[in-house]
């Protein structure tokens, strides 16, 4: 009897403990959570398991009457298409209108062909036109090359015009990438996401059909598979939501949104993948890291997109 009057002292004076996830980032294995239990009731603290969070990809149903365009965005959708092969301009010309030539190259390495600049260029592949020896500074960030090396790179990648410097990643005209044909469309829902309960909900959803690889693709002529489409994405509908919208277009456009690849969730080769630009796809949580609330996801979004030369100042000097 005294033991008993123990006891019940001691669980009115210990504090409860849940046994459930703490972090919120995926739900506690029932038999974890059940080893856990034991363990705590011998050592005599009382014990409450509650219910791990559930994950909420998708909001409620919304009727076609309460789904609305976005104020200061044209349309509601857009596609894109194949690849419309450019004319004219060779490798040389095209880096030419970015590079000046460097007469007295200094005594360092090209960090390309990781052979000096004072040398001829190390490059072993197919041969350029241009003499192996000539050297060339970027005009807007100042990194030095063999131009014999940067023409090479030009050729190995997607041919679009622009080019990147290896070293800083500052992209020379207006780069594409190789996103297979598609459609995005985007609206506003009348729900509010996780840290963002004063506005509406920015829905994105991406439709891209399965097919057949283009000459720009890892492997010419084969068939890619297109996995998880149409794919919901979500924006709050706030001012720097719609900046992101905005710009998440322009990279649309400009078919950096997705890729052929492998997936680095599946390992499935030949199929569509997210390039390099993060979407929200959880609506209501935030279990695997795709969700709300995140303080930092629009500023680190609008990091990725400039990283792709896709910010307000960019699209701006296209247009004048």
């Amino acid at each position: 009897m005294g033991l008993m009057i123990m006891t019940r002292q001691v669980s009115m004076l210990v504090p409860t403990v849940p046994v459930k996830n703490l972090n919120g980032s995926s739900p506690v294995n029932p038999a974890l959570a059940g080893i856990t239990g034991i363990l705590m009731s011998a050592a005599g603290l009382p014990v409450c398991l509650t219910r791990p969070p559930k994950l909420v990809l998708h909001p409620p149903p919304v009727s076609k009457s309460e789904i609305k365009s976005i104020p200061g965005v044209s349309n509601t959708s857009r596609k894109t298409t194949k690849k419309q092969a450019k004319k004219g301009k060779t490798p040389e010309e095209v880096l030419k209108k970015y590079l000046q030539k460097v007469r007295h190259p200094p005594d360092e390495d090209c960090t390309i062909c990781m052979e000096r600049l004072t040398a001829p260029s190390g490059y072993k592949g197919p041969q350029p036109t241009v003499k192996p020896d000539l050297v060339g500074k970027l005009s807007r960030c100042g990194h030095i090359y063999h131009i014999y090396c940067l023409v090479a790179m030009y050729n190995n990648g997607n041919k679009d015009g622009s080019l990147q410097c290896p070293t800083c990643k500052t992209i020379y005209g207006v780069k594409t990438g190789t996103q297979p044909p598609g459609k995005m469309e985007y609206h506003l829902i009348p729900h509010s996401l996780p840290g963002h309960p004063d506005c509406k909900t920015i829905r994105i959803i991406y439709s891209i059909p399965p097919g057949i690889q283009g000459p720009e693709h890892p492997n010419p002529g084969k068939s890619f598979s297109a996995r998880g489409f149409p794919r919901h994405c979500y924006l709050p509908d706030s001012e720097k939501g719609r900046k992101v919208l905005k710009l998440l277009l322009v990279a649309w456009d400009r078919r950096l949104i997705f890729a052929i690849g492998t997936s680095s969730t599946t390992g499935e080769s030949d199929t569509v993948i997210w390039n390099e630009v993060h979407h929200k796809t959880e609506f209501g949580s935030n279990l695997t890291g795709h969700g709300y609330p995140d303080a930092n996801y629009l500023d680190n979004v609008l990091a990725e997109l400039a990283a792709q030369g896709i910010s307000e100042d960019s699209t701006a000097q296209e247009k004048d």
